[in-house]
């Protein structure tokens, strides 16, 4: 039942995609955790939900939670982010400063990137920091 949402692809597979890819799942494992962080955490109906994860969602927040953990992350953490902040991304920001969105795509490469390549203790690890 839930194998389909295990990572399928070996390691040597996900280094080679797109950081942009890595941040595509990223984004959606992150809003996975706020959610049921929320859920598991309150008693709030749908709509608050909906506005508190937003406040956790949005690129200005995934900016500074970058912020917070970077000074705990390795090398190849510090790479994955450098590589996805600095992919062409050709798509603009309607709510977000062009440079805090591309630093909130960086934040999800690297969550995307944890999530693919199965470091699922140091995807916990850095998810627990963000809340």
């Amino acid at each position: 039942m839930n194998e389909f949402i295990i990572p399928q692809k070996d390691e040597k597979d996900v280094r080679l995609m797109s950081p942009l890819v890595w941040a595509y799942v990223g984004d959606n494992v992150y809003e996975l955790y706020i959610r049921m962080h929320l859920v598991n955490t309150s008693k709030q109906k749908v709509h608050e939900l909906h506005v508190n994860a937003i406040g956790y969602v949005k690129a200005s927040a995934q900016a500074e939670k970058l912020e917070k953990i970077s000074g705990i992350l390795t090398e190849e953490e510090q790479d994955i982010v450098r590589r996805t902040r600095n992919t062409k991304n050709h798509h603009v920001p309607k709510n977000a400063d062009p440079a805090q969105y591309m630093y909130a795509t960086a934040f999800e490469g690297l969550i995307g990137f944890l999530y693919l390549t199965r470091q699922n203790d140091r995807l916990k690890e850095i998810l627990d920091m963000c809340i």
